[in-house]
């Protein structure tokens, strides 16, 4: 991984490596959760002006520049560091710093494709809390200020509202274990489906709003198992890919 010299001076936007780091700690700590699954972070749009072509991301301290490789889906995986430790470096896209989201990506291996499994998502918030990845300001999401650094608050209360973001707009979103089955209600779509305008400005899932939902993480009756199947909206009736 090839490192140069480029003089940088931290935007209070950019990302913490070392809270980064501290949430891939998280998600070793907690691996159990999701046991086959590797984790990557993800970059998503946050504005309708966003170009997410040719986003480029590094780490970037005072005398430290380290470029990450991205997938096609802009999502990366966060090396070690030591250097970067000591730094305090920050993580940085080549975009505005509030033109863009950022979350956990965990996905366990043979997960039917328009599905999640909810031990995934599970940790998925758990790191993405600990890595300080939500970036809300509005007055309306001040539990989540409030609670942005206690995994334990957001990720296991049913007040916690967490959001997701499913590949493409959802019309209904089902859990599933077994012979048991959900349908989510409206009030767990669509960040809750009561943003006004102006609200909206405020929330990360400003362009993504279609495609956001809450899951039952915090329902310890749903187990890690337990699937979250998505219906799109332009996708057949009856919820088929």
């Amino acid at each position: 991984m090839p490192t140069v010299i480029v003089p940088y001076v931290r935007d209070p936007v950019d990302k913490s490596y070392r809270k980064m780091m501290a949430g891939v700690a998280r998600f070793e700590r907690e691996h159990a959760l999701a046991p086959a699954a590797s984790l990557r972070f993800k970059l998503l749009p946050r504005l309708p002006t966003t170009d997410m072509r040719g986003v480029a991301v590094r780490i970037a301290g005072e005398r430290l520049s380290v470029p990450l490789a991205l997938d096609g889906d802009n999502s990366f995986v966060l090396p070690r560091n030591e250097e970067a430790l000591r730094d305090d470096a920050a993580v940085l896209a080549n975009r505005r710093g509030d033109s863009l989201t950022w979350r956990a990506a965990i996905h366990s291996p043979g997960v039917a494709p328009g599905t999640r499994r909810l031990g995934d998502l599970r940790l998925e918030c758990r790191v993405g809390i600990e890595a300080g990845l939500i970036s809300n300001s509005s007055p309306m999401f001040g539990w989540l200020s409030d609670a942005l650094s206690n995994a334990g608050q957001v990720c296991t209360s049913a007040d916690g509202n967490y959001l997701f973001f499913a590949e493409r707009p959802v019309f209904a979103v089902t859990v599933r274990h077994g012979a048991r089955a959900e349908v989510l209600p409206f009030n767990m779509l669509y960040a809750g489906g009561r943003l006004t305008a102006d609200d909206l400005r405020f929330c990360d899932c400003q362009v993504l709003l279609e495609r956001s939902y809450y899951a039952p993480i915090f329902d310890t009756r749903w187990p890690d198992d337990a699937t979250v199947e998505f219906e799109y909206m332009d996708g057949p009736a009856g919820g088929a890919p």
